[in-house]
């Protein structure tokens, strides 16, 4: 399936495709396993606090969980995040990114999301994409790769 003809949630709750939320911007589209765990929380702080700088680039910042959009709320409220929160219950936007599969935790395998960042051109296009990132420190690592897009160092 097409990505950007997923439907996802807003955090209004309305349903939206991907398309509509990249809205012909350049958009950095950060895929998370679930609110409020210290990984994914250190991740939207870190975007959250090079918000800013991605700004200036002209991009705007996404993130996608499961998670409700009621839990992505108080996440955001906990956490003083910025950045937009998308809810994808049933993980079809996560599995067409590639950005769901397997993985080990404590010698036991399950299916589950794969820490995954995607940035989006204008036309939609995924220019670059980087799978099973660490969070501590990733956002700072994209905001490099925005500036070489853009033609900066």
């Amino acid at each position: 399936m097409n990505p950007l003809e997923v439907r996802v949630f807003d955090e209004d709750g309305r349903d939206v495709s991907l398309r509509e939320v990249l809205g012909g911007r350049w958009t950095v589209l950060y895929v998370y396993p679930k609110d409020n765990t210290p990984g994914c929380t250190a991740e939207a702080r870190e975007f959250t606090e090079l918000l800013g700088e991605f700004e200036k680039l002209g991009f705007q910042v996404v993130g996608v969980s499961k998670d409700s959009v009621k839990s992505h709320i108080r996440f955001k409220e906990k956490h003083g995040l910025g950045v937009r929160l998308l809810s994808d219950p049933g993980a079809e936007l996560i599995k067409a990114l590639g950005a769901w599969g397997r993985k080990k935790r404590y010698g036991k395998e399950y299916e589950g999301v794969i820490r995954s960042t995607f940035i989006f051109n204008p036309n939609g296009e995924i220019v670059w994409e980087k799978h099973n990132v660490r969070a501590k420190g990733h956002a700072g690592k994209v905001l490099e790769e925005a500036r070489k897009l853009m033609g900066g160092s």
